[in-house]
């Protein structure tokens, strides 16, 4: 056999042509600084915020609860999986495209001439196919499927990371709304009261009509704010029922102040942002698989090899019928050549080139984003921090104020409008403490998804 040696030298030579060559990761791209320094702790370490286990990071009861039942329930990370399946599947067909093909093909005929009895001739071959992987079309169609299949399992993981982030800062929202739906409902009491004093002090005359109107003007105002509050409370909790996969009902929760942001973030070196984020794993194994379509299209101008043959049972071999028959050998070996197809071959090749430039494009810009992501979030974590500080000595001043001005008003020492001036600012405060925190939380959950968290189980 001489075919044995030729197709030695041949991959030998191609080994050069890029149609044996594994992908590797291009050079030059942005993963040594694709984020900043913080003044927040930053440890370059393998020891980073997207490593720490969810249940760790969320510790609340509830909230774990939560997000077991969407994992269990969500559509898009059912639909995830099943994809995950069909890359499975489409890998398996690639592996056994290395192996022969086998049919079984009986054929059966009755024929009569001039009216004598008729003739009955069968045939029950096994026909065999095999095509040589001589130029790699087959390796490097395998290799294509094992990097889809890691594309898929990385974007199932990113459905995963960001359904937990979802229902994490759903979960937030319906505190913070909990908490201003409480600040609200002790406003509106403090101010009815307000009103009904100030009832009183006009039937004596101690205020005039235009200050009495303006507050119960200003209490109508507060209980429309209150009710916009409350239709915000359906809807969050509608849309995190949607996230969990169930109808609409009432969501067990704790409360805003048992919620804590961690102490030690710690966001790790820029390469190890590479190997968590799922979209970033996604899209290399996108440049990846484009790769060896590249590979596929070269090896598209080279011959195929493909034996074949076929045994079996047959009454029919040239000679006079007999019972029983004889057996039915063949063997063939055929090699084809592509020679002009149109410029249909160039055309795929250029095709896929472009493709896999276009998905080193995507790579890289994949890797940008996922930077800017985490400095975002970095950045608004300590933001928010400075906030909360902020308007809570914003809060005990304006304490202090309405205080006074309630004590001067009484005394006809200050006039109504101030009165309402320093109520407004202190229920503006706490309305701002309350969401200060709850951004600081959600920005913390930010910052988990953009380091690729939540991925275990």
């Amino acid at each position: 056999m001489k075919i044995l040696p030729i197709t030695v030298l041949l991959t030998l030579g191609l080994t050069g042509c890029n149609l044996y060559k594994d992908y590797s990761r291009p050079e030059g791209l942005p993963v040594t600084d694709l984020y900043s320094d913080s003044t927040m702790m930053r440890a370059d370490t393998l020891s980073s915020l997207g490593n720490v286990p969810w249940r760790d990071l969320f510790s609340d009861a509830h909230l774990q609860n939560l997000i077991d039942e969407a994992l269990d329930n969500n559509t898009d990370l059912q639909v995830a999986m099943l994809r995950i399946d069909e890359a499975n599947a489409a890998l398996s067909a690639a592996k056994l495209a290395f192996y022969p093909s086998v049919a079984l093909q009986p054929d059966v005929s009755v024929s009569s001439i001039g009216g004598k009895s008729p003739t009955t001739t069968y045939q029950i071959p096994v026909n065999v196919s095999w095509e040589v992987d001589l130029f790699g079309k087959l390796r490097n169609a395998k290799k294509e499927q094992q990097m889809l299949l890691l594309q898929q399992s990385a974007y199932a993981r990113s459905v995963r990371s960001s359904l937990i982030a979802s229902v994490a800062n759903a979960y937030y929202a319906l505190l913070m709304l909990d908490s201003q739906i409480d600040i609200s409902a002790q406003t509106i009491e403090v101010w009815r009261e307000q009103v009904r004093t100030m009832e009183l002090q006009f039937k004596v005359g101690g205020v005039r009509e235009n200050a009495l109107t303006q507050a119960q003007a200003n209490l109508e105002g507060l209980l429309s704010t209150h009710n916009t509050l409350r239709r915000q409370l359906r809807k969050t909790e509608n849309s995190l029922c949607t996230l969990i996969g169930t109808t609409y009902r009432p969501i067990a929760r704790n409360t805003l102040d048992a919620q804590s942001v961690p102490a030690d973030i710690r966001v790790g070196i820029p390469l190890q942002l590479l190997s968590n984020r799922p979209d970033v794993v996604a899209s290399e194994m996108a440049l990846a698989a484009s790769f060896y379509t590249v590979n596929q299209s070269r090896a598209a101008f080279y011959p195929s090899l493909v034996i074949g043959g076929s045994a079996g049972w047959t009454d029919a071999l040239g000679k006079a019928v007999t019972n029983p028959g004889g057996w039915l050998l063949s063997a063939l070996g055929s090699v084809t050549q592509p020679i002009f197809q149109r410029g249909q071959l160039k055309a795929n090749l250029r095709v896929s080139e472009d493709e896999e430039h276009i998905a080193l494009l995507n790579y890289r810009q994949t890797l940008l984003n996922a930077g800017q992501e985490v400095n975002d979030a970095l950045f608004a974590i300590e933001s928010y921090g400075n906030d909360l500080a902020f308007h809570t000595s914003q809060s005990l001043a304006l304490e202090k104020t309405v205080k006074s001005n309630e004590l001067l008003f009484r005394t006809n020492n200050a006039t109504y409008l101030e009165l309402l001036a320093s109520h407004q600012d202190l229920l503006a405060s706490r309305l701002n403490l309350v969401a200060d925190k709850v951004n600081q939380l959600q920005s913390v959950v930010t910052l988990y998804k953009a380091l690729g968290g939540g991925a275990d189980q």
